[in-house]
């Protein structure tokens, strides 16, 4: 799909690891062009290169694009009104912080497409997997009529560990699932952390992350939910249940997962079913949508973080070891790449398909 204008953008919170992933892979996007960074006052007046020096935890290079941009104080909202066209949102502040600061740029018209999990839960936000639950965007018409604006608004992604398995959960929901059992492992990345900066994480296993539990318990209902009166309605099945552990990896975050049926399909059922899914990206042809959202390996060792979380740039979901299980119907190990699909580049798709639907216009 080809966009007939190209959209100013903005990054909050450029300078932490997951706004420098944003200003990757904007680096050269095809409808996208970062006009404005921000983040706290300690970076505001600085050039970008100066503001992150020494932190920058990317494998990447720095783009040299960004270098000299002035970082702006994330909470001027009025600066950066006439500058760009929305922004993407990845600050490091308490929860109600971000709630007051999204809402402040969605009152000034300027749309914001957040990784942040302040907003997710806020009943006319949209939280989206861009494959999965697209049609809950329409839910924005009724909430910029509670916030009073135009064109502002709010979108979320959800977790970053639960792309890990709500999307190979998704097209079996047609075979009804009663219970889900899922146990993520999960990167230093998503910490934020590099191993320098976090050496306590070589040779070790964390069996605790804050809050995280819960958000993998329930943000897959809202994802599964339904728009009803203004709202989105979180569905009330299947019965999940996590532990999500960190481990020493780089990036990437791995799932293992038990499910029940109510209609159990067989082993090839599921896999045909994995094989023939899409969403509206891959319909769209979006810029970062990956050609296969789903991608199955027979192989008993795989998928593996080391090798495969970066399929079709980072935005495809690898899945592997479907077998029927002594108690549960079945098993199988999911991967997605916390960093870009689980954050930064879901965001991106995000932000895409907002466009190619006119709610940026």
């Amino acid at each position: 799909m080809k966009q007939n204008r190209t959209y100013r953008v903005g990054v909050i919170g450029a300078t932490g690891m997951v706004g420098q992933r944003f200003l990757a892979l904007l680096d050269n996007h095809p409808w996208f062009e970062v006009k404005a960074l921000a983040a706290s006052s300690r970076s505001a007046g600085r050039r970008y290169e100066d503001a992150v020096d020494g932190r920058w935890k990317l494998n990447l290079p720095m783009p040299e694009k960004y270098k000299d941009m002035i970082v702006k104080d994330a909470s001027d909202v009025e600066s950066m009104a006439g500058e760009v066209d929305f922004v993407f949102c990845a600050v490091d502040m308490k929860k109600d912080e971000i709630k007051a600061l999204e809402e402040s740029y969605a009152k000034a018209e300027i749309p914001v497409v957040s990784n942040n999990s302040a907003n997710r839960w806020t009943d006319d936000v949209p939280m989206v997997i861009p494959e999965i639950n697209d049609a809950h965007l329409k839910v924005i018409d009724y909430q910029k009529k509670r916030l009073g604006t135009r064109r502002g608004f709010i979108a979320v992604k959800p977790n970053c560990s639960i792309q890990s398995y709500v999307p190979a959960l998704t097209p079996l929901l047609k075979y009804k699932p009663v219970t889900v059992v899922a146990t993520t492992y999960q990167a230093i990345s998503g910490a934020g952390k590099t191993f320098k900066e976090w050496p306590e994480m070589i040779d070790n296993v964390i069996p605790y992350i804050g809050g995280e539990e819960e958000k993998s318990e329930q943000e897959p209902l809202k994802i599964w939910g339904k728009l009803e009166d203004g709202v989105i309605k979180k569905a009330e099945s299947p019965l999940i249940t996590t532990q999500c552990i960190r481990v020493p990896v780089t990036d990437g975050h791995t799932s293992a997962v038990f499910v029940t049926f109510e209609d159990k399909p067989s082993r090839e059922e599921i896999i045909q079913a994995w094989k023939d899914y899409e969403g509206a990206p891959q319909r769209l042809s979006l810029p970062s949508a990956p050609e296969k959202f789903l991608t199955y390996f027979e192989e008993a060792d795989r998928p593996q973080a080391r090798i495969d979380r970066d399929i079709y740039k980072g935005m495809g979901i690898t899945l592997g070891r479907l077998r029927e299980d002594s108690f549960f119907d079945y098993k199988f190990v999911g991967l997605s790449h916390n960093t870009i699909r689980g954050a930064a580049g879901g965001a991106v798709l995000i932000a895409e398909l907002l466009c190619a639907e006119g709610y940026m216009d």
